[in-house]
């Protein structure tokens, strides 16, 4: 489930408290937890409901002014079923605490290593880790099009591998592109040429 920028602040204030989603099933559950760049929000119910029984109150709640302007926005007016989330913020998001981390002890370097050794063997477009690192360490606060381009990859499946190593705390995203975080120095480095 993402969240754009404008959500994520007010996830942060504590503003918003659920979502409003159409989807064919859900992509989170009850109980479960998502990670944002706002921190980790803990999902207490997933209900599927119907555009009749969205009321004002859960709508103003996922950040609209009413059910009614809820239903006429774009993303909710296309096939699925209507889904309310109720969560909130659980506590700050790991990856941060992790991308400043730059003393890893030999087996957590060698954990990483391995980690990245197996995105490269599971990718159907052949290796690209170091590929990617290397390109974000080069063009910081470039947007992702633009690198995927240079890569000759499509932008969300690029993003999605950039997802991949900021999970592992190697990159950070901003408000256009993304850096390598001084944990992905390090790694980056071990890598060799």
């Amino acid at each position: 489930m993402l969240f754009r920028n404008d959500d994520l602040a007010a996830i942060a204030d504590g503003r918003t408290t659920a979502a409003i989603r159409r989807w064919r099933r859900p992509t989170v559950r009850a109980g479960g937890t998502l990670v944002t760049q706002v921190g980790v929000l803990a999902i207490e119910s997933v209900d599927r409901i119907t555009d009749a029984t969205l009321t004002d109150d859960a709508a103003v709640a996922a950040g609209w002014p009413s059910a009614a302007a809820a239903l006429d926005a774009p993303l909710l007016r296309r096939d699925g079923d209507l889904f309310l989330i109720r969560f909130h913020v659980q506590g700050e998001d790991p990856r941060i605490a992790l991308r400043d981390d730059t003393n890893l002890s030999d087996d957590e370097l060698a954990d990483v290593l391995l980690r990245i050794e197996r995105m490269d063997r599971r990718a159907t477009h052949g290796a690209w880790t170091r590929r990617v690192l290397e390109l974000i360490r080069d063009h910081p606060a470039v947007r992702a099009g633009d690198l995927a381009d240079q890569m000759g990859r499509e932008r969300l499946a690029f993003k999605t591998d950039v997802r991949k190593l900021k999970g592992l705390g190697l990159t950070e995203s901003l408000g256009v592109g993304y850096r390598l975080s001084p944990r992905g120095e390090v790694v980056l480095e071990a890598l060799g040429p």
